[in-house]
């Protein structure tokens, strides 16, 4: 895989949401960057129409999107247990740390680059 970056949510539904830093980080990604499934799921939610939520596929699918395997289940339920993460965000990390990843995010709540060197804040708000 020649990817490096592992998108998180928050990235993708700022730039559904028109702004602007989120857009110009994708673009500057596009080609290193990928998904989980996770991600994938928690974008689409947010689309109130059939319409919108084509549009959102439509771009969502320039991007591989990572499975959830029994391995990185295993792991997620480890950093969940460990470090008192939510489920979608224990996955997010397993799958970042089994890939080899940064995992590209503004959630600094859970995900504090200072405690977790896989982690990637892209720009702020």
């Amino acid at each position: 895989m020649d990817t490096s970056v592992l998108l998180d949510s928050v990235i993708l539904i700022d730039h559904f949401n028109d702004i602007d830093k989120a857009t110009d980080y994708l673009r500057s990604v596009r080609t290193d960057a990928v998904l989980s499934v996770v991600t994938r799921a928690e974008v689409l939610v947010g689309f109130e129409s059939e319409k919108a939520r084509s549009r959102g596929a439509a771009l969502l699918n320039h991007f591989a999107c990572l499975p959830i395997t029994v391995e990185i289940a295993d792991r997620a339920a480890v950093l969940r247990r460990n470090r008192g993460w939510k489920l979608p965000d224990a996955f997010q990390a397993a799958l970042a740390k089994q890939h080899s990843l940064s995992l590209s995010t503004r959630n600094i709540r859970d995900f504090d680059a200072d405690q977790h060197p896989f982690v990637v804040v892209p720009y702020t708000l």
